[in-house]
């Protein structure tokens, strides 16, 4: 019996937090599984989430046969090897389930373990915070200079192109979408120097959006948006605010000033 029917049977046996932990034990004891087992496994789960091996293949742009062979380790016509789950089927599984990259090659058995531990835990504690699941989508962290020149660009930036990673699991962010260092006071004391800004190129910045801006030397700035009127010409003419009253407004119809994009997100240091 596999490691993952012993738990299943177990489960339905469970009465007691200890239990639990005794059985969390054996499966800690139990012997190393391989990456096949562990995918084949992870592969069920996969087909009870979404209902039914069909709905899988739908999902995951497969047969219900392929996966049928895979679940049965059915032999290969030519090698007689049972069939085995590769990388690519596995990511797109992965893709199916909105799950990270490399989700079905890790066990999961513990999970039923956990929800029923915390079923039986005291209910008067303000747990206020969950667990989330890891991002995704890599971010590069681009320098103000790099930001400045995005409109003279022709491809967006590939993560190798910052100094730095941020994850995100925003559908909207374009594939342009890009992360900056505050820098300075002049968005203090709501924005703090380290603060590290998610903008969108791709977004066209309505009134009290934040956004950063280049002048006509290519440095980008941080500020609040605040539109003023089209001028002689049809242009927008707009505002880009501080936060912090002791530096200045900048006005478009003043000096050149381009939006580059809308700050979508913000993540700070608390210390």
């Amino acid at each position: 019996m596999s490691i993952a029917k012993q738990y299943s049977e177990s489960l339905k046996k469970v009465n007691s937090v200890s239990h639990i932990s005794n059985f969390s034990e054996l499966l800690c004891n139990a012997r190393m599984q391989t990456n096949d087992e562990i995918r084949r496994e992870n592969l069920e789960v996969a087909i009870k989430r979404l209902g039914t091996a069909a709905k899988l293949a739908e999902a995951a742009k497969t047969s219900a046969a392929y996966l049928s062979q895979i679940r049965n380790r059915t032999p290969d016509s030519k090698t007689g090897t049972p069939k085995m789950m590769g990388d690519a089927m596995a990511r797109r599984i992965e893709v199916a389930l909105g799950e990270p990259h490399g989700w079905m090659d890790k066990s999961h058995l513990f999970q039923g373990a956990q929800a029923a531990q915390a079923e039986a835990a005291p209910q008067s504690f303000d747990e206020n915070v969950s667990l989330v699941r890891l991002a995704s989508r890599p971010i590069p962290v681009i320098s103000s200079v790099q930001a400045g020149a995005l409109r003279d660009m022709e491809n967006p930036y590939e993560p190798g192109d910052g100094y730095a990673l941020e994850y995100t699991e925003d559908p909207k962010l374009s594939r342009w979408a890009f992360c900056l260092d505050v820098e300075g006071m002049s968005m203090a004391p709501r924005f703090q120097p380290g603060d590290r800004l998610f903008v969108d190129p791709d977004r066209s910045p309505g009134p009290g959006n934040f956004v950063v801006a280049r002048n006509g030397s290519n440095q980008a700035t941080f500020k609040k948006y605040r539109p003023r009127g089209i001028d002689s010409y049809g242009h927008e003419i707009f505002e880009l605010v501080p936060l912090n009253d002791d530096f200045p407004t900048l006005r478009s119809d003043q000096e050149p000033l381009y939006v580059i994009g809308v700050v979508t997100e913000v993540k700070q240091k608390l210390v």
